[in-house]
């Protein structure tokens, strides 16, 4: 029964890792679909590509989200189970509702969730809670947004003298690359996430000597997120892309580039950041630079209400699932 527990387990894992692909689909494509500098399948094959090839570039992400948010004395595949339930569940729901809510989130939220019902508040790691996972959470998007203020404004004023027509081609072309390097980073976050969550399994089960990623835990990580992302999400790339503020080929460019830099950098730190919030902050810095007004704050708001409420709804379906989980296997 424990062997068949363990292959449930990586199996809904690696569900969990393909609705992370198409919920966040929007992240990576939504400005070069919305500015139209790629067309909606083109950008969503090149940034499947993207994701598969960012998941190999570090595990300091899936060490933090295996080690550094649960205690792995207590935890057990039981507890993973739940909490990847309870993820995916409140995925869907957002998805449904076409919100950009955070996939990496609902799957912290729901390991704490879980872990609460097995073992109390001594099963949370709450001090790796706060500095890995809270703090870079209301960091991040504030450094996206500042950023790609910033850079339109400096986009702004060396292209003064350049025609609209002429500078909306050059940034459309630029948003290839811009896009492809939001895509890679997302990669290289978010997958790490199951991978980390695979690897406590595996380390729990006894299958795994010491904690560590083994290699065809990043390779089906990466697959798996790859094709999430290929089948698109776009229900949210139109609340992202459209809703937020009407994005133009520079904007697009300057907030994409940004939120590529902001996760990369989080990512080689080992923070499991939620890439929807960074990208959505830098879509509303570049939203800014034409003035407050442009940004639609009614759909800001009910983006960041998502926000607040994905960590403890998430933890909330993952606690209720928790027994039954334990009285099945």
């Amino acid at each position: 029964m424990d062997n068949v527990l363990l292959v449930i387990v990586v199996i809904v894992a690696l569900g969990f890792d393909f609705t992370n692909g198409f919920h966040d689909t929007a992240n990576a494509v939504a400005t070069s679909v919305s500015t139209r500098a790629l067309s909606p399948r083109l950008a969503v094959l090149i940034a499947a590509v993207a994701n598969l090839a960012g998941a190999f570039v570090t595990t300091a992400v899936a060490k933090t989200v295996g080690k550094g948010i649960i205690d792995t004395g207590l935890a057990n595949e039981k507890t993973v189970l739940a909490a990847l339930i309870g993820a995916i569940v409140w995925n869907l729901i957002t998805w449904w509702l076409g919100l950009p809510s955070s996939s990496s989130h609902a799957l912290i939220g729901g390991l704490v969730g879980a872990a609460l019902v097995q073992s109390g508040s001594k099963g949370v790691q709450w001090h790796g809670l706060a500095h890995n996972i809270a703090i870079p959470a209301l960091a991040a998007p504030a450094i996206a947004f500042a950023g790609a203020f910033a850079l339109l404004l400096g986009i702004y004023w060396l292209f003064v003298r350049i025609t609209p027509g002429v500078a909306n081609r050059s940034f459309r072309l630029g948003q290839l690359a811009s896009g492809t390097w939001v895509a890679f980073t997302h990669g290289a976050n978010d997958a790490q996430k199951t991978m980390g969550v695979i690897a406590l399994a595996l380390f729990e089960s006894g299958h795994l000597s010491h904690f560590y990623i083994p290699t065809w835990v990043i390779v089906a990580a990466g697959l798996a997120i790859a094709a999430g992302t290929y089948v698109g999400g776009w229900r949210i790339m139109r609340t992202l892309g459209q809703r937020v503020f009407s994005i133009e080929p520079a904007s697009g460019f300057a907030a994409q580039t940004t939120a590529g830099a902001t996760i990369y950098f989080a990512t080689h730190l080992g923070y499991p950041l939620s890439t929807t919030h960074v990208i959505s902050g830098a879509v509303m810095g570049a939203g800014a630079t034409k003035r407050l007004s442009a940004v639609r704050w009614g759909v800001a708001g009910n983006i960041v209400t998502a926000w607040i409420l994905t960590i403890p709804a998430a933890g909330l379906v993952a606690a209720a699932l928790y027994w039954p989980v334990v009285a099945i296997f």
